[in-house]
């Protein structure tokens, strides 16, 4: 049920961070996957990888920012493998701001990169998953959506919204065979969060973290194949939280 041999997916944002280990862990369940940011470098690097696990794979980068770079996107993908079956959202960015001091830029920087490009994939490809009626689209929500961290307001209303919309278009397109779910990833070092973790607040993570460790990219996998597949094929709406029990604790001492 978690074999995913014949199914095509893109990730967009798929070439650094939780974004890469959830393209090379498709690969790995046997997925044909497309991995595509704005890096043609990073691009290459990541399909050579995913060539070197004997997946077929395309070479595009892309502007999330920029519908025709997606549609572009789509369209080639479809043309050269045939179909998409599944879409990953995982591109991303947040920046430390105390809110009075969040210029409108900055605000709306990280509410169309987050929320907007998320828009954007879901509604070019889901459309086509639509018309073929099938299709499994995860994105990738945060501790964020469900909680508040210091001045990062603009990152978490943008991350809430994530989760909204997931839910919208699970409950639009329950009945037209495409499931739309989202990932919340617990504490994960990454290029995007490695200064903010690494000063003081990251002890205070590792305080709220029941586990008493950061995650690993490469622990997001197993949820996304999951999501992925036909395992899931009843679920829809859900954001499933992989994050050493941080949402469920309260006091840890």
């Amino acid at each position: 049920m978690f074999d995913l041999h014949g199914r095509r997916a893109v990730v967009v944002g798929g070439t650094s961070g939780i974004g890469r280990a959830i393209s090379l862990g498709l690969a790995g369940a046997g997925a044909d996957v497309v991995a595509t940011s704005r890096s043609a470098e990073a691009v290459d690097t990541v399909a050579g990888e995913i060539e070197a696990l004997g997946r077929c794979t395309l070479r595009m980068t892309t502007n999330i920012l920029n519908r025709a770079s997606l549609q572009a996107l789509h369209d080639r993908v479809v043309s050269d493998l045939g179909c998409v079956d599944i879409l990953v959202n995982s591109a991303g960015i947040t920046k430390r701001i105390p809110t009075l001091d969040c210029s409108e830029e900055d605000w709306g920087e990280i509410m169309d990169v987050n929320l907007k490009g998320t828009l954007y994939g879901c509604q070019i490809f889901g459309q086509s998953m639509i018309q073929r009626g099938y299709g499994r689209i995860i994105n990738i929500a945060s501790l964020a959506t469900f909680v508040a961290f210091q001045e990062v307001a603009a990152y978490g209303a943008s991350k809430a919204a994530v989760g909204a919309l997931t839910r919208s278009l699970a409950v639009e397109w329950a009945q037209t065979g495409v499931c739309v779910n989202a990932i919340a990833p617990g504490i994960i070092p990454t290029g995007l969060n490695r200064a903010i973790i690494e000063s003081a607040r990251g002890q205070e993570l590792l305080l709220r973290t029941p586990m008493r460790r950061f995650g690993k990219p490469q622990e997001m996998v197993g949820a996304t194949v999951y999501l992925a597949s036909e395992a899931s094929s009843f679920i829809t709406g859900q954001i499933l939280a992989v994050d050493g029990g941080y949402l469920a604790s309260g006091v840890n001492q």
